[in-house]
C-alpha cells in the first residue's frame, strides 16, 4: 500500500519559520535580569507562515 505524501510546509520566507525573537534593551531591572522585548516577523505577523494563496502565486510576503 503506498504512503500519502504530505504537503509541503508554507514557512515563510523572510523569517524561514522562526517568527518570534527576544531582544535585550541592553539594561537589567531591579532583580538583576536581562530587559527583553520580543519582537515577531513583520512579514508573517509573527505566525511563522505564508497563507495558501502566495505561496500557489509564488509571491513573497
Amino acid at each position: 500500500m503506498t504512503q500519502h505524501t504530505p504537503p509541503a510546509p508554507r514557512i515563510c520566507p523572510a523569517c524561514d519559520g522562526f517568527a518570534s525573537a527576544a531582544v535585550t534593551l541592553g539594561t537589567r531591572d531591579s532583580c538583576g535580569r536581562l530587559r527583553t522585548i520580543t519582537v515577531d516577523c513583520p512579514a508573517c505577523l509573527g505566525t511563522g507562515t505564508v497563507s495558501a494563496r502566495l505561496v500557489r502565486e509564488g509571491a513573497r510576503a
